[in-house]
């Protein structure tokens, strides 16, 4: 393997696992979450940097269903983002106090509690989108054999169960009302088990994964059929 995409996966897995420590703000303090925040600002610079070619091939290749609602996926992943950092560097007391910014915080509380729920959402449907990809890249990482038949049947009615109870927690801890800012504040319980949480976060972002990846493959490009050049080959922004 190729040292540019063994970096590309070790970006790629950092930002999911600095992703869900920051969910877990109520755990860590205000402090640690600026921190973790700015580690993520940084290796989105850098995930940009590795996935430049993105850019080169945005218009390229034949506009196929599934590459259209990973453009937009990854468009509005990019602009979400964004908002997050804006926001982000506005509300912090630590890590950007010294720019001294003062102004719309009100808004800037908001735009962050809304992108911060919608960025966890877009990546795991990111995910989805390239999960098939990721998993015969870990496959031939660690030289593992193809699955058996009772095994490929078996896996999707576990992961299945496993996407049913995420969405359960999805609607259960109320993710819903915090993206369409139908409240203005989160409900942060501070006593809540840390396992139990990001068991539950893991869940729901197993969900989307899910549910994108069987989309895809049910509705995918037929075999037999040669794949466009571009970034629908798991070549995708992030």
């Amino acid at each position: 393997m190729k040292p540019k995409t063994i970096c590309k996966i070790i970006v790629d897995i950092l930002m999911t696992l600095v992703l869900l420590f920051l969910m877990g703000y109520q755990f860590w303090g205000d402090m640690a979450h600026e921190w973790a925040g700015a580690g993520m600002f940084l290796l989105f610079i850098l995930h940009h940097i590795l996935n430049r070619h993105w850019y080169q091939h945005l218009f390229r290749g034949r506009l196929a269903p599934s590459r259209i609602f990973s453009l937009v996926i990854d468009l509005f992943l990019l602009l979400d983002m964004l908002g997050l950092m804006a926001s982000g560097i506005l509300l912090s007391n630590h890590v950007f106090a010294f720019l001294d910014l003062h102004g719309g915080m009100s808004f800037a509380r908001l735009l962050h509690m809304a992108a911060s729920y919608w960025g966890f959402v877009l990546m795991a449907l990111h995910l989805g989108m390239h999960w098939g990809m990721l998993m015969g890249i870990t496959r031939k990482m660690l030289r593992l054999r193809q699955t058996s038949r009772s095994r490929r049947i078996l896996l999707p009615v576990i992961s299945g169960g496993m996407a049913v109870y995420g969405l359960s927690v999805f609607i259960r801890r109320g993710l819903p009302g915090y993206m369409l800012v139908r409240t203005r504040f989160v409900f942060l319980d501070f006593e809540e088990p840390v396992p139990l949480f990001y068991l539950d976060y893991l869940a729901m972002m197993g969900t989307f994964i899910f549910i994108v990846y069987y989309l895809k493959k049910l509705f995918g490009r037929p075999s037999g059929r040669k794949p466009a050049k571009g970034p629908q080959n798991g070549k995708g922004l992030w």
